[in-house]
């Protein structure tokens, strides 16, 4: 079912004037009283599932021969970033299907901003970010994640740790500007021990009644040395300080450093990898002999089991024109091997009053640029989920987006879910805080919120994916 609510009518006119002016004059003070109006929610099913029929062709193989993976990439904004939303579907597949691999990784904490919980990066070094939402800055190479990272630092060093034991791996990818070789991997540090020869040092704890002259005859010295040694311009010294005796003996000094022994590291056209034979859940990323400029687009992670990858993207604030930009973005893509690239943007649209028109335009190029750089994969877009201006006013422009993506589904070929209706549409915000899964500010779901719709999205995917059995395609 599309989204056709009575209430939207009265608001047509309205939603047309919201383009030169603040949104927030679009409605009446009685739209806040919307969650008295009945809710019917459409049946929880994609609309054009043909266009992603070879996903579930791959899927079936998957669950009957259980030889493969199956790629699924999450692409969107802010609930993605901090994979609140993606990690709920990825627990509900791989549950369904198998692990294959955390997937993508990206060390959002040293670039500055949130990510992932349940996996951990640290550096001794510092590292700059920059994302793609900012003005196109030649000197920070965007790519795969959306953030540019990068460093001067030549003598650096990143531990990855996986945390949990469902993010063990056998083979890490490492994905940079160019696939340029600017890393090398290492899953131990050697401690290595040196020794040196150093002068003596030999102190003196002043007693009552000593002079100089006293303690450098014990020492066998000058007074003037000893003076010298310790920066003294007259006689004078006091019980209880302390001396610096001068010598030519030398004792020997332990010297301790730890050094990472790199692995020998693969290389196709899209990434630098290493393979290991037993799974591991701590690596390093180190610098490659004569790397300069380095910047880390992200890594991808896998393991030797069969089982469904599902891969996160996200970047706080992002709109499709943002993507757009990076040309980078859609050719580092293919490390992924996407079989389903899943769209969830349009939020971030919306608060900037961007005409239905401009954002199916943006949203047209992007899709164009991923089926240019992988033909093979297949789209599913999400419509943007239902929230307020002002904590008060329904968000027309999130609803007018919503009806354009399931409108253009078939004639576009992606499949389409109408997640704005399954949360309640325009009239769905009020119930939404109620139930704890909205925030404060009525357009930021909570983590129960975002968790709901993992979970709504999942059981899409399986819905049709029973219907595709069923079927017998």
């Amino acid at each position: 079912m599309r989204i056709r609510f009575i209430f939207i009518l009265s608001l047509l006119s309205a939603w047309a004037s919201a383009q030169e002016k603040d949104a927030t004059a679009v409605v009446s003070d009685s739209v806040v009283e919307l969650d008295t109006t009945e809710v019917a929610i459409p049946d929880n099913r994609f609309q054009n599932t043909n266009a992603i029929a070879n996903f579930y062709k791959k899927l079936s193989e998957l669950e009957s021969s259980k030889n493969r993976k199956v790629n699924i990439v999450q692409i969107g904004d802010s609930h993605i970033q901090a994979d609140l939303f993606s990690h709920r579907t990825r627990l509900d597949l791989q549950a369904k299907f198998g692990n294959g691999g955390r997937g993508f990784a990206f060390p959002h904490r040293l670039a500055g901003t949130n990510g992932s919980s349940d996996y951990k990066f640290s550096s001794n070094a510092k590292w700059s970010g920059w994302r793609n939402i900012n003005s196109v800055n030649p000197d920070y190479p965007v790519g795969l994640s959306g953030i540019a990272l990068i460093t001067s630092a030549s003598d650096f060093a990143i531990e990855f740790d996986a945390k949990v034991s469902d993010n063990e791996f056998n083979l890490i990818r490492v994905i940079t500007p160019q696939n340029r070789p600017l890393f090398d991997i290492a899953t131990a540090k050697k401690r290595i021990e040196m020794e040196s020869q150093v002068p003596k040092k030999i102190t003196h704890k002043i007693k009552n009644g000593e002079v100089l002259g006293s303690i450098a005859d014990k020492y066998n010295l000058s007074i003037s040395a000893l003076k010298k040694a310790n920066g003294l311009k007259s006689d004078r010294i006091c019980a209880g300080k302390t001396l610096k005796i001068p010598t030519n003996e030398k004792q020997t000094r332990k010297i301790y450093r730890s050094e990472f022994v790199p692995l020998q590291m693969q290389e196709n056209e899209v990434s630098h990898f290493y393979r290991s034979q037993t799974p591991l859940d701590e690596i390093y990323l180190i610098p490659a002999q004569g790397a300069f400029d380095v910047a880390l687009n992200g890594i991808v992670l896998e393991n030797n089991l069969p089982g469904v990858i599902y891969h996160s993207i996200g970047v706080n604030g992002a709109k499709f024109s943002d993507f757009n930009k990076y040309p980078s973005f859609f050719s580092e893509l293919k490390a992924l091997n996407p079989d389903l690239i899943i769209l969830s943007l349009g939020t971030n649209e919306s608060f900037d009053k961007m005409s239905g028109d401009a954002y199916v335009s943006q949203m047209d190029q992007f899709i164009a640029s991923v089926r240019k750089e992988n033909p093979e994969a297949e789209i599913l877009v999400l419509t943007p989920p239902p929230s307020l201006f002002r904590r008060r006013y329904p968000n027309t422009f999130a609803a007018d987006y919503a009806q354009r993506i399931l409108d253009g589904a078939d004639k576009k070929n992606y499949a389409a879910w109408d997640l704005y209706s399954q949360l309640g549409g325009l009239y769905g915000v009020g119930r939404n805080a109620k139930k704890g899964i909205i925030g404060g500010d009525r357009v930021h779901y909570t983590h129960e919120g975002y968790a709901k719709m993992g979970t709504l999205l999942s059981e899409a995917i399986l819905k049709a994916y029973q219907d595709f059995k069923a079927a017998g395609k």
